[in-house]
């Protein structure tokens, strides 16, 4: 299963919009409860979904990002 990059912005940003800054912890909440229940592949997608969900949350470089 392939999902797009932008598919998963889309999510993210539709997750952040329902549950604002429980949006990481929700996508989280669903990847393991993914991983219990032995579905990788959705796993791995709600696991994208939260770490996108961090990328538009940022409101700053991090700490070790190189700036140009």
């Amino acid at each position: 299963m392939s999902i797009s990059d932008l598919d998963i912005y889309r999510s993210a940003r539709l997750l952040v919009k329902r549950h604002g800054d429980d949006a990481v912890r929700y996508a989280a909440e669903r990847a393991d409860v993914l991983a219990r229940a032995g579905d990788e592949d959705g796993r791995v997608v709600w696991r994208r979904i939260a770490a996108a969900v961090e990328e538009l949350s940022r409101t700053g470089p991090s700490p070790d990002e190189a700036m140009n």
